[in-house]
């Protein structure tokens, strides 16, 4: 996934344990984890800013794009059902 998380870093920048981040921003602590992991789908934009409030950073500090390997973008495009769009013909 092109996403990455990286809570792990700012727990350890905030000498924070999971259980105590999940505890304040009020998850559990195994869907922190999966969070966490990169195995999330989805954020809501509230639990995004609690994480943020909880940890004293920016969202930018916690998720950063990373672009997939070539080839891999229209895989994972028909994999989601996402449509690639053609290439519109030169005017």
């Amino acid at each position: 996934m092109p996403i990455a998380v990286d809570i792990d870093v700012m727990l350890a920048k905030r000498k924070m344990s999971v259980g105590e981040l999940a505890d304040r921003v009020g998850i559990t602590p195994a869907n922190l984890a999966v969070l966490k992991n990169g195995r999330a789908k989805a954020v809501r934009f509230t639990t995004l800013a609690a994480l943020c409030e909880v940890l004293e950073c920016q969202p930018g500090d916690l998720l950063r794009w990373e672009p997939d390997s070539p080839g891999d973008g229209d895989k994972a495009a028909h994999e989601s059902g996402a449509s690639v769009p053609a290439a519109s013909p030169p005017r």
